[in-house]
Order: structure tokens, then C-alpha cells, then sequence
């Protein structure tokens, strides 16, 4: 009789047991279709912008629901800016029109952060008039001087469609929207039999040393760098140079002991602010060594040299280099594309199957 039920408890196991390594076997070949990437840089650098155009190429897009939940923060972000113009304006020993006072009042009484999906009368008319003045156009000329979102000249621009009845956020509006990114976010998407998971750790940077380590067996890290900050301060320290900071930040994670062996995709974002400032703000005063003048390519080749010479495993690490401007959406499809036929590369060598 217990001979019996040995069987039956031998056989119950065995099912448990094969059940179990079929799990491990699936999760094995899961593994093997899965490539995940970091992503990492300093403030502002882009990374949000990249991970809003992964969910417009492969995720269908924004529905009209999600676009509505944007207004607030689009709203937020031109008050924002306007705001931070007129209070760097006395700084800057600019003078705002007389008959502009009352509208500066009105941006100035406005909370931080504004409730609700209509932009009100006042506040717009505020922001049109305000941006019709010179000497809100010459501090905006000025804007290194001073912490401002790089959208709110666009913002501006488009005040009159932003006010009008049925504004729903367009994909460019939600794009150049900010919204300070904290904890560790997941994003996945699928492209033929592969899934890529892309983990943002935007807000951890002081937390660093306890996480980074959980990330060794990352795929590729992306790590992107604004190249229009050459000539601006960090907002938590303004004695800091954004672009030496992202260079100090991009030296420890490559050279880390975590990612010896680990390639690097390096977005140098914000081509078409970069384009912009080089005649105006030149490259040597912040980088004496560069002696290219304002040519665009002389200053693109010396910035991705001054990144690529930081990497002390070059025999063992790649770094793959692309110049992006990450709200061109095409653009953007074209270099993930280049991209996804890099990581396949690696992962293919990683599962032993080159």
C-alpha cells in the first residue's frame, strides 16, 4: 500500500519538477530574445524626448485621451518659461516695456504649476503680449545666461493654437513638453521576434553607486548629451559647465568596472539648437583647446572626440556615435533602425550564435 502512494507522490514530483524546467527552458529562450539597453545622461539631455518617439514609431502613438493629459503639463512648461525670462530680465539689466507691466503681473501671480486643461484668457493674452516685447526677444537671445526649457521659444511661437477651442496636443507640443523624470522607468517595445527593454533611471543620479551594478548584464548602454549645453551652467550648480558634466558623467560609466565589456550607443542630441548657437556663442571660449571656428562639422568632430578619447577599453568596447535631434521623429526612426541592427550584432555574439 505505501509502495502505492510512494509512486504517487514520486510521480507528482516528477510533474512539478518537469513542469519547472519547462519554465526555466521558455525563460532561457525568453532571455534569449530580449535585448536590454540603459539609458543614461546628464539633465535635459534628451532621454524622455527619445523614449516618447519609441512609443510614436512602435507603440501606434499618443490617443486622444493621453493627448488631453499633456495640456497641463505643456501649459506648466510655457508659463514656466515665460516666468523665468522675466525674473532673469533685471539680472540681465534689460528693461521691459512700460506698457507691459500688467501683463508681467499677471505670469508672475500664477502658481508653479498650473491645474486644469484650459489655458486661461488672461494668462494667453499675458504670454502674447509679453513675447512681442524686445526685451523679452533679447533675454530669450541671452538664454545661457539663465536657466531656460529649450521649448519655450516653440511654446511662444504657437500660443494662439495652444488657446483656441479643441487644443489637443500635437505630437511635436508633447514632444517638446518637460516633465522631471524620477525613479526607474521600463519601456518595451517589439521589432520581429525581439523585445527591447530600455530602463530610464532619470532621477537616481546621486543614488548611482547602490543601482549601477544592477544593470551589468545590459545589452548596450545609450547615453545621450546635449550639445546646445557647451555654453550653459547645471541648474543645481551654476558654476558647473553642463558639457564638462556630461563628459565627468560619461567617464564613470564608461570606464565603470560594471561595463567593462559593454558597447555604448552615444546620442550627441540637439543638432539643430547646436547649429544654431555656434555663430553666436563660440565653441573656444568654453573649450580653449578647439581652434575650428564656427564651422558645424569641426565642432561636432572635436565634441565626439573629446567623448570618444574617454573610453579605456577600447580594445573591448565599442562606442557607436550618432548625431541626433530627438523631436525630428524621422530622424529618429532612421537612427533606431541603424540601432536595432547594432544591438542584434551584439546579441547575437552575447548568445554565442556568431
Amino acid at each position: 500500500m505505501g509502495c502505492v502512494q510512494s509512486t504517487g507522490v514520486d510521480s507528482e514530483a516528477k510533474a512539478r519538477n518537469d513542469e519547472i524546467e519547462n519554465q526555466l527552458r521558455r525563460d532561457r529562450m525568453m532571455a534569449k530574445n530580449e535585448i536590454k539597453m540603459l539609458l543614461l545622461g546628464a539633465g535635459e539631455s534628451g532621454k524622455s524626448t527619445v523614449l516618447k518617439q519609441m512609443k510614436l514609431i512602435h507603440h501606434g502613438g499618443y490617443n486622444d485621451s493621453e493627448r488631453d493629459s499633456y495640456k497641463e503639463i505643456i501649459y506648466s512648461n510655457t508659463i514656466q518659461s515665460m516666468r523665468a525670462i522675466l525674473e532673469a530680465m533685471p539680472q540681465l539689466d534689460i528693461s521691459l516695456s512700460p506698457q507691459n507691466d500688467a501683463r508681467r503681473a499677471v505670469i508672475l501671480a500664477l502658481p508653479g504649476q498650473i491645474e486644469g486643461d484650459v489655458l486661461p484668457r488672461d494668462v494667453a493674452d499675458a504670454i502674447r503680449g509679453l513675447w512681442r516685447d524686445s526685451g523679452v526677444k533679447e533675454a530669450v537671445r541671452r538664454s545661457r545666461e539663465f536657466q531656460l526649457n529649450d521649448s519655450a521659444v516653440y511654446y511662444f511661437n504657437a500660443i494662439d493654437r495652444m488657446c483656441g477651442p479643441g487644443y489637443l496636443p500635437t505630437d511635436q507640443d508633447i514632444l517638446r513638453s518637460r516633465v522631471k523624470t524620477t525613479g526607474i522607468t521600463e519601456t518595451t517595445f517589439k521589432v520581429g521576434e525581439l523585445t527591447y527593454k530600455l530602463f530610464d533611471v532619470g532621477g537616481q543620479r546621486s543614488e548611482r553607486k547602490k543601482w549601477i551594478h544592477c544593470f551589468e548584464n545590459v545589452t548596450a548602454l545609450v547615453f545621450l548629451v546635449s550639445l546646445s549645453e557647451y555654453d550653459q551652467m547645471l541648474y543645481e550648480d551654476e558654476s558647473v559647465n553642463r558639457m564638462q558634466e556630461a563628459l565627468t558623467l560619461f567617464d564613470s560609466i564608461c570606464n565603470s568596472r560594471w561595463f567593462v565589456k559593454t558597447s555604448i550607443i552615444l546620442f550627441l542630441n540637439k543638432i539643430d539648437l547646436f547649429a544654431e548657437k555656434l555663430p553666436h556663442s563660440p565653441l573656444g571660449d568654453y573649450f580653449p583647446d578647439y581652434t575650428g571656428g564656427d564651422n558645424y562639422d569641426n565642432a561636432c568632430d572635436y565634441l565626439l572626440h573629446r567623448f570618444v578619447a574617454l573610453n579605456q577599453n577600447a580594445a573591448t568596447k565599442q562606442i557607436y556615435a550618432h548625431y541626433t535631434c530627438a523631436t525630428d521623429t524621422q530622424q529618429i526612426r532612421f537612427v533606431l533602425s541603424a540601432i536595432q541592427d547594432i544591438l542584434l550584432q551584439i546579441h547575437l555574439r552575447e548568445c554565442g550564435l556568431l
